[in-house]
């Protein structure tokens, strides 16, 4: 038979699955009908969009935002029940890390700046999977997710994220406690395991953790990732010490710090001495690299997750802004060291499947529990964002009511 006939013959063959993606047809799935048609395009959304950087009055409410498309085989369409604020959202509201990020926007989804929605987490459920998505999640699964900084996210009631980013959520929690756990999740876990190798390097490359009988100081550990940080550190068999204001001591002594000082009272904090060195501290409360020389006590190792590098390119451009980079990185560890201190490091959020996988096992175990702070109905977005706006929070702030 030649290969036009063979061509023929298979557009045929097709022609009779006319409700059906191949990646239905390969995964078994031919049961479940696509909720989104190929007329996808032409459907629409409520949401919440920007059009310029600023306060939450730039925050604007639309019914009518054209539902996003999958344009990669790897992508997954998600209807998202539920999603969060999280400090980097109020960050990017204000234009931090526009330049970079607006450039990887522009480089993968050829789109334009504006308008930009916001939101980096969210529990759903997957409606269209492209044709080269993995076989772990699939149409109809309930999943919870995070999304890349460089994509739209999570304030609407779809978005379109990889599927290295989605995994089937943990039955054991609520719609509003999966979106609350892995942004906070996956920055605590890159910036332990992969910038601190608390693990070494196959708690990096894996999702085996690791860490046991290492001491570890957490600052700031009432909030959404230093509370997240300190289940996960206990889950491993790490020492853990932590600080925080007075009124949140009993929480995070609950949540299993061994040890917890009051971060305004300078006698307590003087007390954390006799602990050290400490393997890491971890900066979860964003002082940044500047108070590492300030803190009068040993430490092998110095993470924070307030990097001035995003906020230098704004200000300065991308030349000077990465020289500036350089220069404040050399000083910072120049003058930790002088004080007997050791090396100051930059901790980042990193969607990996390794640290997806990690976090969901020590849920199913009971081991990691997410706080949250406060609850909004989509409809009170603003409301959430001026409340992680003023700080102090315990936990994380959870949207619901989406759909």
């Amino acid at each position: 038979m030649s290969a036009l006939k063979l061509n023929r013959l298979a557009k045929k063959c097709f022609s009779l699955f006319p409700n059906y993606s191949t990646h239905q047809i390969r995964t078994g799935k031919e049961n479940r009908c696509n909720e989104i048609s190929h007329r996808s395009s032409e459907l629409k959304m409520n949401g919440w969009q920007i059009h310029n950087y600023g306060n939450c009055e730039e925050l604007q409410y639309a019914t009518g935002l054209r539902m996003p498309l999958i344009r990669n085989a790897n992508d997954c369409l998600v209807r998202i029940n539920t999603t969060t604020v999280n400090p980097i959202d109020v960050a990017m509201l204000g234009g931090y890390g526009s330049k970079i990020i607006n450039m990887l926007r522009c480089q993968e989804a050829k789109s334009i700046e504006f308008p930009l929605i916001l939101g980096r987490e969210f529990c759903g459920t997957v409606i269209q999977c492209g044709m080269g998505t993995n076989n772990k999640v699939g149409v109809g699964d309930r999943v919870w997710g995070v999304v890349p900084l460089q994509m739209n996210g999570s304030h609407a009631q779809y978005v379109i994220v990889p599927d290295y980013c989605i995994s089937t959520a943990p039955a054991s929690l609520s719609d509003e406690q999966a979106a609350s756990v892995l942004y906070a999740g996956l920055t605590t876990w890159s910036g332990l395991y992969i910038t601190g190798r608390l693990g070494g390097l196959w708690g990096a490359i894996s999702s085996s953790g690791g860490g046991e009988n290492k001491r570890v100081l957490v600052l700031g550990g009432a909030g959404s990732v230093g509370s997240i940080a300190i289940q996960l550190l206990k889950s491993q068999k790490v020492n853990v010490l932590a600080t925080c204001s007075t009124d949140a001591i009993e929480t995070v002594k609950n949540l299993g710090a061994d040890y917890v000082v009051d971060y305004k009272n300078s006698e307590e904090m003087q007390s954390l001495n006799k602990f050290g060195p400490f393997d890491i501290v971890l900066d979860c409360a964003g002082q940044g690299a500047e108070v590492s020389s300030q803190l009068n006590m040993k430490f092998h190792q110095y993470i924070t997750f307030s990097s001035p590098i995003l906020k230098n390119v704004d200000n300065h451009g991308f030349g000077l802004g990465m020289i500036k980079n350089v220069t404040n990185f050399i000083e910072t560890n120049t003058k930790s060291i002088s004080k007997k201190g050791g090396l100051v490091k930059y901790g980042f959020f990193v969607p990996a499947q390794q640290g997806i996988e990690l976090i969901h096992r020590l849920v199913e175990k009971k081991q990691l529990l997410p706080l949250i702070d406060s609850t909004f109905t989509f409809d009170r977005l603003p409301h959430a964002f001026e409340r992680v706006q003023n700080g102090h929070l315990r936990g994380k702030v959870v949207i619901n009511s989406i759909n």
